[in-house]
């Protein structure tokens, strides 16, 4: 659809009135209708993988003769594992356990009314996203079985793929009764729509960005709409005095390697000075041969060269860097106290991890660390929606209020009391 800026306002707000009416619907839906419109809509993907491929290549094409590097070009590619994996993320997320009209803490207060809290929907949720067109699949799926309706703005690298994806979604809702408005993918590529999308609190409850720092900044410093959001993934490891000296070196290979580009993957390692020269020279011919470029502290610096690996010298610029990317910044601490405040002085509050085995301390980084996930002789890699074992995620939250950590099916939901009662009056 061709839509220019001055019908832009026109645009989003009609789809935003069309999200209310649906989100009403999708708040009183029977759960068996949100799975079968899930299950619905992966079968229409296995169906049209075909189609889906053709609408890929158009954004592809377009990709390529923008000139966008192979990573970004392989990051929108609609290949058949992806195409089979956002098949397979809905049939999970349908056998995923409910939330909505969940009743807990319910209790007798002395009046002989009943008090609890029930889970319901947030309503509308706007989320504004970039390159993979999978996370039209994923978003639309959390919020089917969340009971909220969505509105979908992907990027305008892949309107096509988007679009097809959508029409595939709007099968499923229809199929299994639901309203076709639940999930409404923006279809125009003018960035007016983010701006206006933005703008209504009216229509949508939750705006949740993904994408670049820059677009989230935007979002944060501009939207009307409460935002669920992080900005960077700045994650370190600690490697205590007391640690086990091949856990050390396993974590601290695995949070930074595994993957570059995720924003759990580590970005700061911190060593206690008491293990720094057992467990630097091993990890650090690690990092070398699989290429991962080093900046250390001083002492860091000296404890390489040592055994013959190279290490750049660090600057403060580096401690607050998210380098998505296989560059390591490292630096060798006293103890505890100050790892504790290194992270509270340059992290992003996202993922940090202490590698010990004494439990006293790890107690005390549990506490005191003031981050989304906080863990102990685990992998920063793990701080993920999957592998928390809430099925999928949505994004990641580094906010402390409405959700913090992985969002999954529960933080796109909210609590409101319910009370029951025999007939009683306050006196």
């Amino acid at each position: 659809m061709d839509i220019r800026t001055p019908d832009i306002a026109a645009y989003v707000a009609d789809v935003g009135r069309r999200a209310r009416a649906a989100s009403r619907e999708m708040a009183r839906a029977a759960t068996d209708a949100k799975d079968r419109a899930l299950l619905a809509t992966a079968a229409a993907i296995r169906r049209e993988r075909a189609a889906l491929v053709a609408a890929n290549a158009k954004d592809l094409d377009a990709a390529r003769a923008a000139g966008e590097d192979p990573a970004f070009v392989d990051r929108l590619a609609l290949t058949d594992t992806v195409i089979e994996s956002m098949a397979a993320g809905l049939e999970q997320i349908a056998s995923l356990p409910d939330p909505i009209g969940e009743i807990t803490d319910l209790r007798f207060r002395p009046s002989g009314i009943q008090v609890g809290r029930m889970r319901v929907p947030l309503g509308v949720i706007g989320i504004i996203y970039e390159s993979r067109p999978n996370v039209t699949i994923d978003a639309a799926g959390l919020c089917i079985k969340s009971g909220n309706a969505t509105i979908l703005r992907g990027g305008s690298e892949a309107i096509h793929s988007n679009q097809a994806l959508a029409e595939l979604i709007r099968e499923g809702l229809e199929s299994a009764g639901l309203p076709a408005d639940a999930v409404q993918v923006i279809e125009t590529t003018d960035r007016a729509a983010v701006g206006e999308l933005i703008s209504h609190p009216e229509y949508v409850d939750v705006i949740v960005p993904r994408g670049g720092k820059s677009l989230i900044e935007r979002i944060a410093r501009d939207s009307k709409v409460p935002t669920i959001k992080h900005l960077d993934g700045i994650c370190h490891v600690y490697i205590d005095d007391a640690a086990d000296l091949d856990k050390a070196v396993r974590i601290a290979d695995n949070a930074k390697t595994q993957r570059y580009s995720p924003c759990n993957t580590m970005e700061t390692l911190l060593v206690a000075q008491g293990i720094a020269a057992r467990v630097l020279p091993p990890v650090g011919r690690i990092y070398v041969d699989k290429g991962v470029e080093l900046r250390g502290c001083p002492r860091t610096r000296e404890i390489l060269a040592g055994a013959g690996i190279a290490c750049a010298e660090a600057t403060e610029e580096d401690w607050r860097t998210e380098y998505l990317a296989p560059i390591l910044a490292i630096r060798v601490l006293a103890d505890l106290d100050e790892a504790i405040a290194h992270i509270a002085t340059w992290g992003s509050g996202h993922t940090d991890a202490i590698v010990t085995e004494d439990y006293s301390k790890a107690m005390r980084f549990l506490r005191e660390v003031d981050s989304a996930s906080v863990m102990v002789n685990a992998s920063t890699r793990f701080a993920d929606g999957f592998e928390y074992g809430l099925g999928a995620e949505i994004g990641i939250s580094t906010d402390k209020l409405h959700a913090r950590g992985p969002v999954g099916l529960d933080g796109l939901t909210s609590l409101k009391y319910v009370v029951l009662g025999s007939g009683q009056v306050r006196s």
